[in-house]
């Protein structure tokens, strides 16, 4: 009988503390939430994210990358693509959704009730057994009357933790287009050094003949002979520098083997003729940017912990213990069973802690949260309009250079040429222009990289999970030189 009773008990107090099935099944997916991370991250780059699990997917998510980029010159697009493809650093951040998925799974169940039995009078009075049987299951009540508050704020904990993956998605795929950036504009300008320095050993062999008649003195010569020995060593740092970026691409793509046998095309894309309008800049990002939409939900969730604390303010600890006590005892030579139930309420009383000081904890996270939230809008309004200054002006510069100093260059090395042909000009005067013209050609691919990086930061700007919004500065041939590379 007293069994009976007992299974009764345990069973009301197990149905309890269940969870619901739609937040069982909602944590406890084996790709929990990555689904709109990926839908996400689609909209915005147009390319697909993956979360590798097993070999099986390892194994496929391989043989894609191997065929868009082995051996085959690739774009901008497909850079990004491999990055978040491969990217092993990003497996890890979906691996960190599953892990909050987790956490939260956990947090929505109920802790488990404490069974207790006790035996007492074995063998006493012969009775031959025990004299009385005591059960008891305790649950934690407290738990249980939250529970719908605390699901609230693990929804909201666990969008956060879906949102920072897709944030860590946009800063891989922004930093790989960055480095593309980089590594194509590296082999561009080597490529127009080694144009100059070309035209460099046709002056200094011109002047060596010339010094060999007698026609133009040492310093002439010199002059023509240290440009062209500039002009080498500069070529070998570019060399350099251009595989150094092509490798930091590399690893941003995170190729290795056979895998990096790929190219990069010789130059960026061409201008585009005009960019696009956009007046509400500053509404866009604070509407579109994914880490302020984080902090906005920490502020939610922030607030609903504070009204959690303090509903539960002057209770900290609530438990009902429901059980049975089973006696027997010897009447008139007969064992009389007597079964009673028990209910029992423990609770603690708020002398010492009245739950202020928890309460004050609450509010001074919340002040916090709202604060940096503020902030985080001033800066990324801030941000937007940097952002948006550098697009345009280096689509300026770049434009001036490209439609004002380079047609004016060819004329010049044009005219140069007629009085060439009609022995006015003599032909250092003609390789002096023809320089001149590869140097603003240096010139014009600088401003053409500083405003793809600037349309590549613009991006993350309004979105999220960039870096630096700064203008990359133009730069004269020489340091252009200095900083970049050839072949692919």
């Amino acid at each position: 009988m007293s069994i009976v009773k007992l299974t009764g008990v345990a069973s009301f107090a197990f149905l309890s503390a269940c969870a619901s099935p739609e937040l069982t099944a909602q944590y406890s997916s084996q790709r929990a939430g990555f689904a709109s991370v990926s839908e996400g991250i689609n909209a915005l780059t147009g390319q697909d994210a993956v979360w590798i699990q097993n070999a099986a997917e390892a194994k496929a998510n391989a043989a894609r990358v191997h065929n868009l980029v082995h051996q085959k010159t690739i774009s901008a697009d497909t850079a990004v693509q491999v990055a978040i493809l491969n990217n092993k650093g990003l497996q890890a951040a979906y691996a960190e959704l599953g892990l909050s998925a987790a956490d939260i799974w956990q947090q929505t169940l109920q802790p488990n009730p404490t069974v207790s039995i006790g035996v007492l009078g074995i063998g006493a009075d012969g009775l031959g057994g025990f004299r009385s049987v005591e059960a008891t299951i305790a649950n934690n009540l407290l738990s249980l009357f939250t529970r719908d508050s605390r699901a609230g704020i693990n929804e909201i904990r666990f969008r956060q933790a879906q949102q920072r993956a897709a944030l860590e998605t946009l800063r891989v795929a922004g930093e790989a287009r960055n480095a593309w950036i980089n590594a194509v504009a590296a082999f561009e300008a080597g490529g127009l050094i080694r144009q100059a320095q070309e035209t460099a050993n046709a002056s200094s062999e011109l002047a060596a003949r010339l010094g060999e008649t007698g026609a133009l003195n040492i310093a002439g010569q010199a002059r023509e002979h240290v440009f062209y020995a500039e002009l080498t060593g500069q070529r070998a740092q570019a060399t350099l520098a251009a595989r150094l970026a092509k490798e930091a691409l590399t690893r941003q793509l995170g190729l290795w083997g056979t895998e990096v046998d790929y190219y990069v095309p010789n130059a960026l894309p061409a201008l585009p003729r005009s960019v696009s309008r956009r007046p509400n800049i500053e509404a866009e990002a604070l509407k579109n940017r994914i880490d302020l939409s984080i902090a906005r939900l920490e502020l939610e969730a922030v607030a609903k912990e504070q009204g959690l604390t303090e509903a539960t303010r002057f209770v900290t600890d609530l438990e009902i213990i429901v059980g049975v006590e089973s006696e027997r005892e010897l009447d008139a030579g007969d064992r009389v069973t007597e079964t009673t139930p028990q209910v029992e309420l423990e609770f603690a009383i708020p002398i010492f802690d009245s739950g202020k000081a928890r309460l004050r904890r609450a509010e001074m996270i919340y002040m916090r949260a709202a604060n940096l939230l503020a902030q985080n809008a001033v800066n990324v309004r801030s941000e937007a309009r940097s952002a948006y200054l550098a697009y345009t002006s280096t689509h300026q510069i770049a434009q001036h250079y490209r439609d004002a100093v380079l047609p004016l260059r060819r004329t010049i090395e044009e005219e140069a040429l007629l009085s060439y042909n009609g022995m006015i000009t003599n032909t250092f005067e003609l390789l002096a222009d023809t320089r001149a013209r590869l140097n603003s050609n240096i010139t014009e691919a600088s401003a053409r990289r500083g405003f793809w990086s600037a349309n590549a930061n613009l991006a993350a700007a309004v979105y999220g999970g960039g870096g630096s919004t700064s203008v990359g500065g133009t730069a004269t041939g020489s340091d252009v030189a200095g900083g970049s590379g050839a072949g692919h």
